[in-house]
């Protein structure tokens, strides 16, 4: 055990305390022992220290001295044996909190991991200070819906658990820059991730996922999307939107990196074809002209992604995928609706540029993938 200090930039660069007992193969007892040891006067001192390492030993739960020390701002507990996250670790001023690779589940964690703080009126508020949390490598099996109380959260590491299922409050996480959850077994993701308007980091690599929600586009400030090792064959055209991209990550994926079309076409219905001749030919049914379902029906079409067809579709549509050119770098594959198998436009050449081989070069334009990973 060792007391240095450091410099932290949530601190202003303050001189900092830290008490380290990592990797010193300690037991729940044992710790104790060191904390209570008056010989140490650690007690003594305990308002003076703010970071706490107890990484690495063989802790199955936390000291119950360590409310004692009342100024604690970071607290590493990572890669443990720890299988109970009590509340009061809620009640100390942390910043970032480290409990990675721990036995962890949903249940043993606080039901609220906000502070309980007297109110000038008497009544208890709650609170909290922490914007890292690291949960990583535990047996988490579904997102832990107390986390989206943390408004001043910016960086949620939930990696390597068993959640199957991300919550659909998440949006409420306002602060987040960084959010990880690969190595999970998630297969969807849900639209809310697209308000989370602070993300630069998404990781949702080693999961099950298939289709990325459309609202991925609406990221403006991401930097860098890692979704190697899943289930994709397609991501939304409008991810080509993210123009502070710089890091796309795609490799084992079903995706191939050569020009593939999709076409599932089945024969139109007469509705379908009816819609579409209504729809081309300008008319617009007044309320009483036709039944209220036929209009809603008509109000449903969707509009034809070539620039050169002014049809509609309805029910019935052609799939097509298409790589589009990243300024004649990168090609990336993105799913299009269209009316019609003829409206699929010619593939452009790609300039004797090799996809995976082309290197980012300085004078190349700031809108650019500089760094896609297929393979």
């Amino acid at each position: 055990m060792e007391v240095y200090t450091s410099d932290s930039s949530d601190t202003d660069s303050r001189e900092q305390k830290t008490l380290d007992f990592g990797r010193m193969s300690l037991d729940l007892v044992t710790l104790e022992d060191h904390l209570s040891s008056p010989q140490k006067g650690l007690l003594k001192a305990s308002g003076d220290i703010e970071t706490m390492l107890l990484n690495h030993n063989r802790l199955v739960g936390l000291p119950r001295l360590l409310q004692q020390f009342a100024n604690l701002k970071i607290l590493d507990l990572s890669s443990n044996a720890i299988t109970q996250l009590p509340d009061a670790v809620c009640q100390l001023p942390l910043v970032t909190l480290i409990a990675k690779n721990n036995l962890l589940t949903n249940g043993s964690l606080p039901k609220s991991l906000l502070s309980k703080q007297v109110s000038n009126a008497g009544g208890t508020v709650g609170g909290s200070t922490l914007k890292e949390l690291n949960l990583s490598g535990n047996q988490l099996t579904h997102f832990p819906e107390q986390v989206t109380e943390l408004r001043q959260l910016k960086y949620l590491y939930l990696g390597g658990n068993k959640i199957s299922t991300v919550s659909k409050d998440i949006w409420k996480m306002q602060s987040l820059h960084v959010l990880s959850l690969g190595g999970n077994l998630i297969s969807e993701v849900p639209e809310s991730v697209g308000s989370l308007n602070q993300l630069q980091a998404l990781v949702l690599c080693d999961n099950l996922i298939e289709i990325l929600p459309t609202s991925i586009a609406r990221l403006k400030n991401l930097k860098s999307l890692l979704l190697h090792k899943n289930r994709l064959r397609h991501l939304p055209k409008d991810i080509v939107a993210l123009k502070n991209l710089t890091e796309l990550s795609l490799r084992d994926n079903p995706l191939v990196v050569r020009f593939v079309q999709d076409m599932a076409l089945k024969p139109p219905t007469l509705l379908e074809l009816a819609g579409r001749m209504v729809k081309a030919s300008g008319q617009r049914p007044g309320p009483y002209d036709i039944p209220r379902t036929l209009a809603e029906y008509l109000n449903s079409a969707n509009c034809c992604v070539n620039p050169n067809c002014k049809g509609v579709f309805f029910d019935n549509r052609v799939e097509h995928i298409k790589f589009v050119d990243f300024c004649g770098k990168y090609r990336v594959p993105l799913l299009q609706y269209l009316c019609s198998s003829k409206c699929i436009e010619p593939e452009e050449p790609a300039r004797g540029i090799a996809p995976l081989q082309a290197n980012v070069s300085s004078a190349s334009s700031g809108f650019m993938m500089r760094k896609v990973l297929l393979g």
